[in-house]
């Protein structure tokens, strides 16, 4: 297994194009291993596609930083491939919250991280911009010699605000106070993306599946975008495809699904095989 040293270098050097990367995102330990057996470069972890495995809503009140990070730890260990972990809005509003997680964060090998300005209070759902600048400044500073990508989340349009002059200024500010990749999902456009990348100077995250417009990598890559994610959207897709089985079964008694599964010897060659230790 590559050690993190490794696993860093190589991370970072993918942000340096030529193009876009895509960085899917998994949200168990099996989800990373079929991903990574398809041949993408790097992962990220995915707070909805966990929270939804769990049975809890993708919401700052439902996830906590210990089971956060024992979900990356256990997708960092399923694979040799470097991993960003996606860590919500840094578990606390204070800066010195954002530099505690992203240490705790580096202890279990993952390479990246994301840190975003949204407060999870929905009557002020951004953080005011010298605070949310003062929380990434803390999280650089803390990433600082750990081998440790950081991602700024500009989250205006996921909260109402489809402000692309502000979102701009926010990404401005983050690059300046120290993070390494800028990241505003839910961008309405190919318009506003080429914008975004044209007005920044750091590599730029775009998320594609979370509704609207699609567009492909090419699209992208030419549009200035140097990394791709998908965040939740491939555990809805999965749990899209369990639901279609289900109804099928409940309301025609078929299960034609069946023909569109994985076989089941094709997942246990996805899957490790090592030995529980309580077992002789």
């Amino acid at each position: 297994m590559p050690d993190q040293p490794a696993k860093f270098a190589r991370f970072q050097a993918l942000h340096g194009g030529p193009g876009a990367f895509v960085i899917p995102n998994p949200w168990d330990a099996g989800s990373a291993r079929l991903l990574a057996s398809l041949g993408f470069a790097a992962l990220a972890t995915t707070s909805a596609g966990y929270a939804f495995s769990r049975g809890k809503r993708d919401s700052f009140a439902s996830l906590g930083r210990a089971e956060i990070l024992a979900n990356a730890a256990e997708i960092v260990a399923a694979t040799d491939l470097p991993v960003s972990a996606d860590l919500e809005d840094g578990f606390g509003a204070a800066p010195e919250a954002c530099a505690e997680t992203i240490r705790l964060a580096a202890a279990t090998g993952l390479v990246g991280g994301s840190i975003e300005d949204a407060t999870g209070n929905p009557d002020a759902p951004i953080f005011e911009l010298s605070h949310a600048v003062d929380r990434i400044r803390a999280a650089a500073e803390a990433a600082r010699g750990l081998r440790f990508v950081l991602t700024a989340r500009a989250e205006n349009y996921l909260w109402g605000r489809p402000d692309l002059a502000d979102t701009i200024r926010r990404l401005q500010a983050f690059a300046e106070a120290g993070a390494d990749v800028l990241y505003a999902p839910g961008l309405p456009d190919l318009d506003a993306i080429r914008t975004v990348c044209r007005e920044v100077d750091r590599p730029v995250n775009v998320l594609m599946g979370l509704r609207g417009k699609t567009y492909t990598v090419a699209e992208l890559s030419e549009a200035g975008a140097r990394r791709i994610s998908v965040g939740g959207s491939f555990a809805r897709a999965a749990l899209g495809a369990l639901m279609r089985a289900a109804e099928e079964v409940r309301r025609h008694g078929t299960f034609g699904y069946a023909a569109e599964a994985l076989p089941g010897t094709v997942v246990s060659a996805l899957m490790a095989q090592d030995k529980p230790a309580d077992r002789q």
